[in-house]
């Protein structure tokens, strides 16, 4: 899921609001970002965010704001890479804490940075369970109806795989079941900032595509913030039994392979998705 995750990130980050590059989408390298100083095969905050997210699930640590907000500064802090809003980099880069991010954050945003760390929640055993551990970590810096609830749907597909609940051509419905918006609806057009509409372009991608090599390439088509919604697609499409995972190898090689590059995520894609076994 990780890994997946990471490339998609990677990936999209080339061509992240760059429509001007869509010519090159065709899983042949990663590519420069034609504004961006990130070098191609390095991931962005949609990655750091989600293992933080990620390590503290595996760590089995009590799932509060505070050791989640310690997690995402933890994370930063060993790691600084670009990819994060300018505003919110230099807000990680002036904290020390859990505590100081809780106490000087303002958490009313709407957009996908609540989505874009929620795929590993979905290894909690229940729905109900998703939901909740999605909206504790959302509402730390998205507390807001649509911050929340993209994250949550979010963390739900991947569920909805990694426990065979149903055809993914029935991911929308299954959504809708549980939290509010038109997640059956196909995405049409430009991503742009707002989280449901990242999430709604990858629950689009992932119900028309049988591959993870079409998949991404779909989900980069879109055009707009298609990092992200590589990021959410690729995560939930590496746990359906229906999609094929082809991922071109050069993708896999080229990815980061630094501290917390590919082994790492690797790694720590055994220890979350272990404890799915334990929750069965």
């Amino acid at each position: 899921m990780l890994l997946e995750l990471a490339i998609a990130d990677a990936y999209g980050a080339g061509f992240e609001y760059a429509d001007e590059m869509i010519v090159n989408n065709d899983l042949s390298r990663y590519v420069q970002h034609p504004r961006f100083r990130l070098i191609p095969g390095s991931y962005t905050d949609d990655t750091q965010m989600s293992i933080a997210i990620a390590e503290v699930i595996v760590a089995q640590a009590p799932w509060t704001p505070e050791v989640l907000a310690d997690s995402f500064v933890r994370a930063f802090k060993r790691d600084e890479r670009e990819g994060y809003s300018r505003n919110f980099y230099h807000f990680l880069g002036e904290i020390q804490d859990g505590e100081e991010f809780l106490t000087k954050i303002n958490p009313d945003s709407d957009k996908s940075g609540g989505a874009m760390r929620a795929a590993p929640i979905g290894i909690y055993p229940t729905p109900e369970k998703v939901i909740e551990a999605a909206t504790i970590q959302a509402a730390i810096t998205h507390n807001t109806p649509d911050g929340i609830n993209a994250a949550v749907a979010a963390a739900l597909m991947s569920h909805y795989f990694i426990y065979r609940l149903g055809a993914k051509r029935k991911l929308g419905l299954f959504l809708e079941g549980y939290v509010s918006g038109e997640w059956s609806k196909p995405w049409e057009g430009k991503v742009k900032s707002k989280g449901w509409m990242s999430v709604r372009a990858a629950i689009t991608a992932v119900m028309r595509n049988d591959s993870m090599s079409e998949l991404l390439q779909d989900c980069i088509a879109f055009t707009g913030d298609v990092d992200t919604v590589g990021a959410i697609a690729l995560a939930a499409g590496s746990c359906s039994e229906e999609i094929t995972q082809d991922i071109p190898h050069h993708l896999v090689t080229g990815l980061e392979n630094g501290a917390y590059g590919r082994d790492y995520l690797i790694q720590l894609d055994k220890q979350l998705m272990s404890l799915v076994d334990k929750n069965s």
